[in-house]
């Protein structure tokens, strides 16, 4: 299946939680949090209690520590291990931050099996204090997509914008995307009727999907928990189905028509195999 490519998001879909949370509620920081969000977006907030946390002693290995622990099904580590064995191309388009993503899938032994991250950048400084930036810096200007369901710091459907447009020159014939938040749904509207999409049932990107019938060209197959994302995705990709057909797991659920596109491209943060 050398001319798939797998776009998976990464919280609440590898990992059955938000880092983000996981990260902050084991430290004792949610209430603080909380205080954060009442001035300041997430991303910017997220910097923020990473750095209270530094001046509080909690070293960047407890932080580690902390993230090691996020649930990772057995399921989702057969299916990125079975995927990639089948010749499949994965990549991650993540809302978290490149440090927690990259921390859990070496923890698990995963982090080679994807050619790209495109997330939220973090580094260590200096001083062992975790930095986390904007995918898109957004107190500059906006990236430029008008849904309402994107944040300020990353759009998704320019990223997959990106990627569609070099999917011709590096031989791949679908995208198979699978998410489960409100930020997946702009990627959805940019899937062609090759593609598939795999949002998770009752989750936003499913209740989106399921309130706009009509705006999807890509199939959609709906999964609930990691063993269905599993059994769907393998399924998906030994079938290598090109139909027009939009089906879902959910009778109630499908959808046509394609949408406009954005211009803005944000930064990619490549993965060395």
């Amino acid at each position: 299946m050398a001319g798939t490519l797998i776009v998976f998001d990464f919280d609440k879909t590898i990992i059955d939680c938000d880092s983000d949370n996981w990260v902050f509620d084991h430290l004792g920081g949610t209430k603080r949090f909380d205080e954060l969000l009442l001035t300041l977006p997430w991303n910017t907030s997220m910097d923020k209690i990473m750095g209270e946390f530094h001046e509080q002693g909690i070293s960047i290995e407890k932080v580690k520590e902390i993230l090691n622990t996020a649930p990772l099904s057995l399921h989702i580590i057969s299916a990125i291990k079975s995927a990639y064995a089948l010749g499949c191309e994965l990549r991650i388009v993540s809302d978290a931050n490149l440090f927690f993503i990259e921390t859990i899938l070496k923890h698990h032994g995963l982090l080679d099996y994807f050619s790209e991250i495109n997330t939220n950048p973090s580094y260590v400084d200096n001083e062992g204090r975790l930095r986390i930036s904007p995918c898109h810096n957004f107190t500059t200007s906006s990236h430029g997509c008008g849904l309402g369901t994107c944040p300020p710091n990353m759009c998704k459907g320019i990223v997959i914008e990106r990627i569609k447009k070099s999917m011709l020159k590096e031989g791949k014939q679908r995208i198979i995307y699978l998410g489960d938040g409100k930020g997946d749904y702009c990627p959805s509207l940019k899937l062609s009727e090759r593609d598939q999409m795999m949002p998770r049932r009752n989750y936003p990107v499913w209740d989106l999907i399921c309130s706009k019938q009509h705006v999807l060209s890509a199939e959609i197959h709906g999964w609930a928990d990691p063993e269905e994302l599993e059994r769907v995705l393998l399924r998906l990709i030994n079938s290598n189905s090109t139909s027009v057909q939009l089906i879902s797991t959910d009778a109630t659920c499908h959808a046509a028509v394609p949408v406009t596109t954005h211009e803005p491209l944000p930064k990619v943060l490549n993965v060395t195999n």
